[in-house]
């Protein structure tokens, strides 16, 4: 009994148990004396400090709209200006669609890569240029190369695309044009079938000469990558790691000489659209980013009896590494005198081109050519068929009859076909370059750069401007026309007769010229 009864006694706690629940008792101080300390802190530094940068408050409605220009103009905080129609659809809203465009200069660091430059051949105004080049400033262009004529060269216009970095405008005057006249592309075979023809013919050899000049202009620039784009395409990305065409460059392997961007043909559900960038999202996918079985099976419902898959061209743009002997090939390709590009197809980016995809187009394109409506002279002034077809229309119709044929061919009204099409992948909804151009407009970046311009002259260097850019104008005017360029002096017939001796020409193959996709009745599909 006594020994059971010893057993049965508590036994006084060891030394090592009293010292675990010493320990656990201070981690459980520690830890509760942790947060009240951390708190305290934060409390004396935003005391201390009049406030934290709270990142809610950091994007107020007061400030999201201060962009280049804005700090220092009294005029800032003005949504709208007394701008001419040129300017009305580059007004901003009052909510800020991207508040983390804040204070954004739109200037790339000089140390990324690569530096892409694009280059165009333009006569457009501000409402359709701005949109066009800030959007590819945003998926990350560098420079940007305009050749200007027209409204794009008038003061009120060019003043404002100078003031924007990395952008240079080169105005299209008489020396110009006698500096193009002695391009050696007069010498060779590769663009001779275009010279000496109107309207697109002649614009296709103006933007080959023109593409020519922004070579060098790029290299020394120290750009990477040039491509020649219209300022109604956009570049589309897609397939890259983030939105972004210095992301999908950085890709490309170094061996690559030129990367071919298949291009979409936008597909307007309206015929009152004024804004194309913020107003089409549906797009008619290419040839190449299709299944054959798809296109052809389909080709009939997505051609809605005009001439081709396409209204316009289906052979793509193209970037090209900028290197030595680099030349452009037409306005679609580039090429090299000492050897044939290596070149890929991109399987998911794109060109998006929006083609007349206003009502106006129609006249504006007519305008733009002296050329007769008939079915004959119409082929010696247009590549494409439907451009021929749309021409006589423009020129010959009434307004309703116009309005009538343009929603016959070029809208899409029929919502149960475009959901069928839809389905199929024929046809496709691509909206980031929308959503892009919207909130631009929306945080007051194109109103901002016009207000800019405006104030960064005075009332006398302004007119001094006027009267200078007037001048130029004015020698321009007296230029020869660009078709003309090498005509004078009878170097025309003196090239025709060396051409027939074979002593004069340099033989290349032939410019890519703006092709229509392939038809339904293609056998063998040829490669742009």
């Amino acid at each position: 009994m006594a020994g059971l009864y010893t057993s049965l006694r508590p036994q006084p706690p060891s030394s090592s148990s009293s010292s675990y629940q010493s320990f656990f008792s201070k981690v459980l101080l520690f830890l509760t004396i942790l947060p009240l300390s951390l708190a305290v802190f934060a409390f004396f530094l935003q005391w201390r400090g009049g406030g934290v940068d709270d990142p809610i408050s950091r994007w107020s409605p007061e400030e999201s709209h201060k962009f280049p220009g804005m700090d220092s103009s009294p005029l800032a905080t003005v949504g709208h200006s007394s701008q001419s129609s040129d300017c009305s659809l580059l007004a901003h809203t009052n909510t800020p669609a991207f508040p983390y465009y804040k204070d954004w200069k739109f200037k790339l660091h000089p140390d990324l890569k690569p530096k892409i430059c694009i280059t165009t051949s333009t006569s457009a105004g501000l409402e359709q240029i701005l949109p066009w080049m800030f959007y590819h400033k945003v998926i990350g262009v560098a420079s940007f190369l305009l050749f200007v004529e027209g409204k794009a060269a008038s003061p009120d216009v060019s003043k404002v695309l100078e003031s924007i970095p990395g952008v240079k405008v080169i105005y299209r005057t008489r020396k110009l044009e006698e500096q193009q006249a002695k391009s050696r592309i007069w010498n060779e075979t590769w663009l001779s079938s275009f010279f000496y023809k109107p309207c697109n013919y002649e614009l296709f050899v103006k933007q080959s000469l023109n593409m020519e000049m922004a070579i060098v202009m790029a290299r020394d620039a120290g750009m990477d990558w040039i491509i020649h784009l219209d300022t109604d395409e956009l570049i589309h990305p897609a397939g890259a790691r983030e939105y972004s065409l210095r992301q999908l460059l950085l890709d490309v392997p170094s061996n690559v000489d030129m990367v071919i961007f298949p291009n979409y043909e936008s597909s307007v559900e309206r015929d009152d659209i004024k804004d194309p960038f913020t107003e089409v999202s549906m797009f008619k996918k290419n040839y190449d980013h299709l299944m054959k079985d798809t296109y052809f099976g389909m080709y009939k419902e997505a051609t809605r009896g005009n001439p081709n898959y396409f209204l316009t061209y289906g052979n793509g743009k193209a970037a090209a590494r900028v290197q030595d002997h680099l030349r452009p090939n037409g306005a679609h390709r580039w090429h090299n005198y000492m050897k044939t590009p290596k070149e890929i197809k991109l399987e998911e980016a794109a060109v998006l081109h929006y083609t007349y995809s206003k009502f106006s187009d129609l006249t504006s394109r007519r305008d733009r050519c002296g050329c007769k409506p008939t079915k004959e002279d119409v082929k010696r002034c247009f590549m494409l068929e439907f451009d021929r077809s749309a021409f006589i229309i423009a020129s010959t119709a009434t307004e309703d009859e116009m309005l009538n044929w343009y929603r016959e061919h070029v809208v899409w009204t029929d919502k149960a076909m475009n959901l069928k099409l839809l389905r199929k992948g024929i046809l496709t909804r691509i909206y980031a370059p929308m959503v892009i151009v919207q909130g631009l407009r929306e945080s007051g970046v194109f109103s901002s750069i016009v207000l800019s311009a405006q104030e960064s002259l005075s009332k006398d260097k302004f007119l001094a401007s006027f009267e200078s850019n007037s001048s130029s104008k004015a020698a321009a005017s007296e230029s020869l026309p660009s078709r003309k360029i090498g005509r004078n002096q009878h170097s025309q017939a003196a090239r025709r007769v060396l051409a027939e001796s074979g002593s004069l020409f340099e033989f290349h193959d032939e410019a890519v010229p703006p092709r229509s996709p392939p038809g339904i009745d293609a056998d063998v599909i040829t490669e742009a």
